[in-house]
């Protein structure tokens, strides 16, 4: 029996139409739920329960499950990402904020802000692999593009922790700027960028071979008329060949536009109030952000590097994913 009014609803609209190639699944923090976005029409389909303080959200390999860290809740929540139902929940460890899937879809890597660890979670048999010990207040979560490590970043520690997933060890310690939020490989996993909310900072570290880490630069940032507290970078995305790197700076209500081969910001684009999260569609033509404190997301054509419209969602939007392609979707063998 469907109890809450807003799945009810959900369930409705997704009854009574076709599968769409690309939904952008937002996580509404406030509202503790989920707002769908059509990707081909930008409208809203649906609005679902997420638990109780979402936050960080993926979404499997094969485009079929949604994972939600239900903060205080104290676990993850997964969904059908067609019927919008609730299919199980995860063991996440305590405050889960943000998280990263391997390539597979197992297992799933938690930052535990409260407790200052990270979770290794199996998505399968649904049960802890591993804690492992790590700065205070750990947030940022990136995994390696060969697998080999897991970064997280700690936001009183002021540091990056590269832990080996082979032995879910920390190998590498690097010291960043202030309140390190979110962190982000390059495709072919040459380069980590580490953006620190409060230093207003994002540090650039080369990445050799074997994974060792090398903090080579720090990009900073400035706009006219903006105080430079407001500043604050948070989410980081970056284009397949690297040539653009787009940093969501939170109050100041717009996301920069950074040149890959510089490191030198070229742009910065207007967007709504308190950006937060960002995420690319399939095929990098749209840049999708997540604003807290305007209720909505803003859409960005990313060849012409401008916003073109804003879309209301729920109460503090804080994370966003977008399904990808089927074209693209791994088979089940290898998405083990």
């Amino acid at each position: 029996m469907i109890r809450h009014p807003l799945l009810a609803a959900a369930l409705t609209i997704a009854a009574a139409s076709p599968a769409l190639a690309n939904k952008i699944f937002v996580s509404n923090e406030k509202g503790n739920t989920i707002s769908v976005i059509d990707s081909d029409t930008w409208e809203v389909l649906a609005e679902f329960p997420a638990g109780n303080r979402p936050r960080g959200i993926t979404i499997s390999p094969d485009g079929t499950r949604v994972y939600v860290c239900a903060s205080d809740d104290d676990l993850v929540r997964v969904f059908d990402a067609e019927t919008y139902e609730e299919v199980g929940t995860l063991p996440s460890g305590p405050d889960p904020e943000l998280f990263v899937l391997a390539e597979s879809g197992n297992p799933l890597y938690i930052a535990n802000e409260d407790d200052n660890l990270v979770t290794v979670t199996d998505t399968e048999a649904e049960r802890i692999l591993a804690e492992v010990p790590v700065g205070v207040e750990p947030e940022g979560m990136a995994i390696s593009p060969d697998g080999a490590f897991v970064v997280n970043t700690s936001e009183t520690t002021n540091m990056a922790h590269f832990i080996s997933t082979e032995d879910y060890e920390i190998k590498h310690n690097v010291l960043v700027d202030q309140r390190p939020r979110y962190a982000q490989y390059t495709e072919d996993g040459s380069r980590l960028y580490v953006s620190s909310e409060i230093g207003g900072t994002v540090s650039v570290m080369d990445i050799a071979p074997d994974g060792t880490p090398e903090l080579v630069d720090k990009i900073t940032f400035e706009v006219p008329g903006v105080q430079p507290e407001w500043l604050q970078p948070v989410g980081v995305k970056v284009t397949r060949d690297g040539s653009r790197v787009f940093v969501a700076l939170g109050p100041a209500n717009r996301v920069a536009v950074i040149d890959g081969e510089t490191l030198e910001v070229i742009d910065y684009i207007i967007v709504g109030q308190r950006v937060w999260q960002l995420a690319f569609t399939p095929e990098q033509d749209y840049l999708i952000t997540t604003n807290g404190n305007s209720n909505d997301v803003t859409v960005i054509d990313v060849a012409a590097e401008k916003a073109i419209r804003s879309i209301e969602v729920g109460q503090q939007p804080w994370g966003v994913v977008v399904q990808p392609d089927p074209s693209d979707q791994p088979d089940s063998a290898e998405a083990g």
